[in-house]
């Protein structure tokens, strides 16, 4: 019996290096890697969406269609390239109509995309539902994924003496509120996508807080429910990355997603390396040519060093080839006490094994502000930095304890791009108004306001309608409505010969997507352009010039009879040089004026001197043509 294949969709050129290095790697560095990865034969390789799109234009001014273009150029016909994003906002933070929508998936796949993993924030299926009938028509694979999160702690509430004395009297805790993010929650969700056409079905974990138990049930549960693919997407940041990869291999996932060695663990994906050493023991077998892996690891080796002034780490790991290194016996021990521990759903024990494993390789450790908190690592460091900003970094604590309010409130929304920023800044606004002794909710940002409104899309548990009101006046939900999108202009450049500032479909969808960067982004181009074709112009201009003034014979005076042009024009035939002896009557040239061509005769017997003019040249009214020797 053939083993059980596990296929990998490698993340290190999109989301492990947005992860750990701000989406910095440039496309000399991707160049260098492609021919690599046309040997490794992934099943898909994540290059595209994400912050790329943007962060290429803004901080590396290069084009986000080229970098598609030039992975589709390597990897064509071998790995499938897939790309991440919002549903309806796509790679932005507002709603497009379905002309945008079609426009950028068309111009994308037609550049080489082949799959599309479309979430929404929300988990709204409303807001991926045109998305991935698009994605199937236009002859791409949609792959619907299901943002994970997990229901709110409690926030701590002092008892009023009234409900002290109940409790006193009876015992008794309030009821906990009713649980919402359940298994069947994200089944019912991934099963919706299959039905409206996803041919993958991403169990998407962007803060990496499902724990192994939680992967082992979900991961069982999607299987079970849903025909297509499976996918498993987390982050090793609060610690479960590793374990909650082994549980859900043991499990029956389709596709695992993992970075290669120096771009895996800590706030990325789990390293592959290390899931080929449990996978191997599991007796599955990763379908990815591990000897091109470690080429790529080699060449991944200066990219990180190339970056090392963007690296979150403040250090790397100990290098690991899976397929030449052995590893320390009770290194290796560590591998099969977290399988073990893996199928007696030990999980303690499966996370203890997985960390060690970790910290030997010096992998980061984990974050435990994160995991206690619930919280994506990004959205944390967001409100470090927006308090800081504020001179009151003091009450971290507070705006952290604050979080489960802001989300109830608005409707018990995940915490994923962009609702983990707005959550984030609302909890620290509300920990400054009750440090200020006002109202909760004196000030909400524009992006709350629209969050509650329900300009996002509808959300987990339906907004208090009083809530509503009190944050935006209207106690009615009102969606964002698509037909208020304007077109972004396409402006002509006078200053720049009158040129329009996106030249073509993908570069206008760049204004619509992100027009602020790519506004920026498009008037180099077409200053570079410009300029080049001034400097073009220039330098033809003094070629010419020069070729003129070289074969210019330097003037002797005039001494001879001349015969000079009769009228203006240009000359078309010279049937003459110096040296010639010519009779009377013959023709020396042939100019054109007056739209009629015109023969020049020699009026004499005698010997040519000079020829003043050669074909092509235009000559004035009495220009000299010939000048005779004697």
């Amino acid at each position: 019996m053939e083993p059980r294949k596990l296929k990998i969709r490698d993340l290190t050129m999109r989301d492990g290096q947005q992860s750990l290095f701000a989406t910095r790697m440039s496309q000399s560095t991707i160049d260098r890697l492609l021919p690599l990865y046309g040997d490794a034969k992934f099943y898909i390789v994540e290059v595209w969406g994400g912050a790329v799109p943007d962060s290429v234009m803004r901080y590396l001014d290069e084009s986000p269609w080229n970098r598609l273009r030039k992975a589709s150029e390597a990897l064509k016909g071998i790995s499938y390239l897939s790309a991440l994003s919002r549903g309806r906002n796509l790679f932005g933070y507002v709603p497009y109509p379905n002309s945008v929508l079609e426009g950028f998936y068309k111009e994308a796949i037609k550049n080489g995309l082949n799959v599309m993993r479309i979430f929404d924030a929300l988990n709204d299926i409303d807001n991926v539902r045109d998305s991935i009938k698009m994605i199937n028509e236009i002859g791409g694979i949609a792959d619907g994924a299901v943002c994970y999160t997990v229901d709110p702690k409690e926030e701590p509430v002092q008892p009023s003496g009234f409900a002290s004395r109940l409790k006193s009297i009876f015992g008794s805790k309030p009821a906990a509120p009713e649980k919402i993010f359940t298994d069947e929650y994200f089944v019912e969700k991934a099963k919706e996508m299959e039905r409206l056409g996803a041919k993958i079905i991403t169990l998407k974990d962007m803060a990496g807080l499902v724990n192994p138990l939680r992967a082992a049930s979900i991961i069982s549960k999607l299987k079970a429910n849903v025909s297509v693919p499976v996918d498993f997407h987390t982050h090793c940041t609060p610690g479960y990355g590793l374990a909650s990869s082994v549980m859900a291999m043991i499990h029956g996932v389709d596709i695992l997603d993992t970075n290669i060695w120096w771009f895996g663990g800590g706030s990325a994906a789990p390293a592959i390396e290390l899931i080929y050493v449990f996978a191997d023991r599991l007796g599955i077998e990763v379908d990815v040519n591990m000897e091109a892996v470690g080429a790529i690891r080699n060449e991944l080796l200066n990219a990180r060093k190339e970056l090392k002034q963007f690296d979150l780490a403040d250090h790397m790991p100990n290098a690991f080839d899976p397929l030449n290194d052995t590893l320390p016996a009770e290194i290796s021990a560590e591998f099969d006490k977290a399988i073990e521990c893996a199928k007696a759903n030990d999980e303690e024990g499966l996370l203890a094994a997985c960390h060690a494993i970790e910290a030997y390789f010096r992998f980061p450790k984990p974050n435990e502000l994160v995991k206690n908190a619930e919280v994506p690592g990004g959205m944390y460091s967001n409100m470090v930095a927006q308090l800081k900003t504020l001179g009151a970094s003091d009450l971290l604590d507070d705006a952290m304890r604050l979080i489960p309010k802001v989300r109830r409130d608005a409707g018990l929304v995940p915490l994923v791009t962009p609702t983990s920023q707005i959550v984030g800044s609302q909890a620290v606004s509300l920990a400054m108004d009750r440090k200020k002794g006002n109202p909760d909710y004196s000030n909400a940002s524009n992006q709350f306001i629209s969050l509650v409104k329900g300009e996002y899309g509808h959300t987990p548990v339906p907004v208090d309608p009083a809530f509503r009101e009190k944050i935006t006046g209207d106690a009615t939900e009102h969606p964002y409505d698509v037909n208020s999108y304007r077109q972004p202009e396409n402006p002509v450049l006078e200053e720049l010969g009158g040129v329009k500032l996106a030249s073509n479909d993908e570069e206008y969808l760049l204004l619509q997507l992100l027009p602020s960067v790519a506004n920026g982004f498009l008037r180099r181009r077409r200053t570079e352009e410009f300029n080049a074709k001034q400097s073009a112009a220039e330098k033809a201009a003094a070629e010419k010039a020069a070729k003129e003034e070289a074969s210019r014979v330097p003037q002797e005076p005039i001494t001879g009879e001349v015969l000079s042009a009769p009228m203006g024009g240009r000359v078309i035939e010279v049937n003459v040089k110096a040296g010639d002896e010519v009779k009377a009557g013959q023709i020396l040239l042939v100019y054109e004026a007056m739209k009629m061509e015109n023969d020049v005769e020699s009026p004499r017997a005698g010997k040519i001197k000079r020829v003043f003019v050669k074909t092509d040249d235009v000559v004035g009214t009495d220009a000299p043509l010939i000048e005779f020797a004697d």
